[in-house]
């Protein structure tokens, strides 16, 4: 079992940075692969960026590639999304997530923390 707490957003104008943290309990945490999702008002919850276990592999989505950065800490149990140069369109509920496998899907993660909010003003 892994539970995970998200914190870190907020709001901010567009062109800013924000970093969002995720804090996993149990001891098994360098095992998992973490991702980062969103989810606007009326949309469906769409991926972010991945990271293995090592943090020696990571993924993004396009719209976010080259503003945002995943990495995690796997003697603090965290792992991290700094997010830059942030725009209207990224405003949304943020989740971490974790399994076994580094994936890029929804249905692909098992444990979910309960969101951040992220606004972004024009």
């Amino acid at each position: 079992q892994v539970q995970l707490v998200e914190s870190g957003g907020g709001l901010v104008q567009a062109g800013g940075s924000l970093r969002l943290s995720c804090a996993a309990s149990g001891r098994t945490f360098s095992s998992y692969a973490m991702g980062w999702f969103r989810q606007a008002p009326g949309a469906e919850r769409e991926f972010v960026a991945a990271i293995s276990w090592s943090g020696g592999h990571t993924y993004y989505a396009d719209s976010v590639k080259g503003r945002f950065t995943i990495s995690r800490d796997n003697v603090k149990n965290t792992v991290y999304l700094q997010m830059n140069s942030l725009k209207p369109e990224d405003t949304a509920a943020y989740y971490c997530a974790a399994d076994r496998t580094m994936a890029l899907g929804v249905d692909e993660y098992h444990y979910w923390g309960q969101g951040t909010q992220v606004t972004v003003s024009s």
